[in-house]
């Protein structure tokens, strides 16, 4: 299998708990928000759920829009009514031309702050700018962000005794949980921050995730965060394996008003091996047009 490396790409070393030796790639989650607070390490051990399927086996997401919480209350941030968000493969169906997000900032969650830096982002995509969209620019996800990265491109799971790795193969953007540790004492900031997490039920992967780059945003509505962001996502099998929800609670007092919770969809199907897409190596500004440049490393990973 080719090695995910790349000079140009925006590679960032990711640190693994002190406790927790080995770094295998992994695996795509399960999330709720019922229990999210009961420390991950404490959860007793279940049934492991298979995640990863086979080689050619992947996730393909449903839409890159988070979905209003099933049991109601606090929400994600969703696109302005007045100005609808059509992505393009909705638009091909349709026959209409395709919209930039432009976020809802009647949504209570948003500290003012928060709602501020981003109606500014929204004034540029009404003055006609285009707005900037991690996946598009080769940047990293984040979290929770890192389910609704990409449309097209296929989520690959490796499951290891260790650890669970998630594999976006448009970047390639990798992601790492660690399974039954306890987060590290000192938790350094980066990319996707440090997952823990544990399996429960047999049909389902908890993931705790804390330590998030303020330079992530939450979702592709550039919704921001500070240092204090706190993720639980619940990956759950449903549909005998065939599709997976994830139940996702968000907690962040100094860039939200309340925790707030999403969920999202993934359908698994046969997508071939996985393949090595740097992103940063095919993606050629032909029109002139980025918001901000494509990152560039200082020096190789290794």
């Amino acid at each position: 299998m080719a090695k995910f490396v790349s000079t140009n790409s925006a590679a960032v070393v990711r640190q693994r708990p002190a406790r927790v030796t080995g770094v295998v790639l992994g695996a795509l989650l399960c999330a709720s928000a019922a229990c999210w607070l009961a420390p991950v390490a404490a959860q007793q051990k279940s049934p492991v759920p298979d995640l990863a399927g086979d080689a050619n086996t992947a996730w393909f997401v449903i839409g890159d829009e988070f979905l209003p919480p099933p049991g109601g209350g606090p929400g994600p941030i969703t696109f302005d009514k007045r100005y609808p968000y059509v992505d393009n493969g909705a638009a091909r169906r349709a026959g209409i031309q395709p919209t930039y997000r432009v976020a809802d900032l009647t949504n209570p969650i948003l500290q003012p702050w928060a709602r501020e830096q981003m109606k500014k982002a929204n004034d540029e995509v009404l003055a006609g700018k285009v707005p900037f969209r991690a996946r598009e620019r080769c940047y990293p996800a984040g979290v929770p962000a890192f389910v609704v990265y990409t449309l097209a491109e296929p989520i690959y799971i490796v499951q290891t005794a260790k650890q669970v790795t998630m594999i976006n193969q448009g970047g390639p953007e990798v992601r790492r949980i660690y399974l039954d540790v306890p987060h590290s004492a000192q938790v350094k900031s980066s990319w996707y921050g440090e997952s823990v997490g544990h399996y429960e039920t047999g049909d389902t992967l908890v993931v705790d995730t804390i330590g998030v780059t303020t330079r992530a945003f939450v979702d592709n509505y550039r919704t921001p965060h500070t240092d204090k962001l706190h993720v639980v996502e619940r990956f759950k099998l449903i549909e005998g394996g065939k599709r997976m929800e994830i139940l996702i609670t968000v907690d962040d007092p100094g860039a939200f008003t309340t925790p707030w919770s999403a969920m999202h969809r993934f359908r698994r199907d046969q997508a071939g091996p996985m393949n090595e897409h740097i992103c940063a190596e095919n993606n050629p500004n032909y029109f002139d047009y980025d918001p901000v440049a494509k990152p560039q490393a200082d020096k190789p990973d290794f």
